[in-house]
């Protein structure tokens, strides 16, 4: 049985990483951070209390990215086979308002980790989630090739950790992979990334909750897609006989604008009536377009995307509206249904965030 160590368990990515390695029959390890409350809603349908019984293939343990002895004490006795890097200060807005914590979790959090590698001795293979907001204002389509040219805290960071990521590779002969994802979102997208924020406003709309939605930027292009599909390209990465870096994205890309015609489309409102622009979502430095050109790993992987624009839209806002006790057309679950048979994966977690509400 294979061992995986997962940094940011509890986050979208995280949540649906552990689910694909646990179906692959990998014991799954999840790095958390202590809290006084829980942050696990992602994870709660698939983990079991181990004094429950045996057999248990995930666990959690308490650590950060921001301290060095922790990693090196959780890497050196699970000694896992691969190591999944996926925790950061992720949120690009928020990354101008906390530059130095971005730069500290986000940048060195990545070469604590490796660092925890090369001195423990363990064998593992290395996973570093890159964004593809390092490209910023490069000229679309952007693939591995293509000059970075980051426009914001969170990206400089990012950078920084792709650029330590190659270095251990080639300095110390470690298995180091960076990932370079697109945009892919998802019924469990943090509530403030402007995909999920508009599929829950819309949702509290039509229950009668909220009466605006209010945004920044609406011109801005994103290759969006579904985040499920993103975690397998990130398993293949490791599965390659030589490690190497990979665009991965469906080379489309739509505004914030068309994702609000959709959203509000699909259940026949108009957006214009809702949304409010406030200056205070507009970046210091904006980026107008991130495409894909993901070539390489359809080549090299085999990996492409299943799900379109139209239809992670529809799927997000079915689980949004379900959650707000609003009928929802259905189209995003009968999606599901029908190609991937994991809807009682998105009813868990409707379910699990129903009864963290009730609390």
């Amino acid at each position: 049985m294979k061992k995986a160590l997962i940094t940011g368990i509890t986050g979208q990515d995280g949540s649906y990483l552990a689910e694909f390695l646990l179906n692959k029959g990998y014991e799954v390890h999840g790095l958390i951070r202590r809290a006084s409350t829980f942050n696990t809603r992602r994870i709660d349908h698939i983990y079991r209390d181990p004094h429950v019984g045996n057999g248990i293939n995930l666990k959690l343990h308490y650590g950060d990215v921001a301290g060095m002895s922790s990693l090196l004490d959780i890497i050196y006795n699970i000694k896992p086979d691969e190591i999944y890097h996926l925790a950061a200060q992720s949120h690009v807005r928020v990354s101008f308002d906390m530059p130095d914590y971005t730069g500290d979790v986000t940048g060195l959090g990545t070469i604590r980790i490796l660092e925890a590698i090369r001195k423990s001795g363990v064998n593992a293979r290395f996973y570093q989630a890159s964004s593809s907001e390092m490209f910023g204002a490069a000229r679309p389509p952007q693939n591995e090739q293509t000059r970075f040219e980051p426009q914001s805290p969170y990206a400089a960071a990012k950078l920084y950790a792709y650029w330590v990521s190659r270095n251990y590779r080639e300095g110390y002969g470690l298995y180091a992979c960076n990932g370079i994802l697109f945009n892919h979102e998802s019924v469990r997208r943090g509530e403030t990334f402007v995909t999920r924020k508009i599929t829950r406003a819309l949702a509290a709309i039509m229950a009668g909750q909220q009466d605006y939605l209010y945004l920044g930027n609406l011109e801005a292009k994103r290759d969006w897609g579904y985040a499920p599909e993103y975690v397998e390209a990130m398993w293949l990465m490791l599965q390659q006989a030589q490690p190497d870096d990979f665009v991965i994205g469906t080379g489309e890309a739509h505004s914030v604008r068309e994702f609000l015609e959709e959203a509000f489309g699909y259940v026949g409102l108009d957006w214009q009536e809702y949304v409010r622009i406030d200056p205070r979502y507009f970046r210091p430095t904006e980026v107008d377009i991130l495409l894909a050109d993901a070539r390489k790993a359809r080549k090299a992987m085999g990996w492409v995307p299943h799900i379109n624009f139209h239809e992670m839209v529809r799927i997000m806002v079915d689980a949004d509206l379900e959650l707000a006790g609003v009928p929802a057309p259905g189209q995003g679950r009968y999606l599901l249904e029908s190609r991937f048979n994991s809807w009682h994966h998105w009813r868990d977690q409707i379910r699990s965030m129903e009864i963290e509400v009730r609390n």
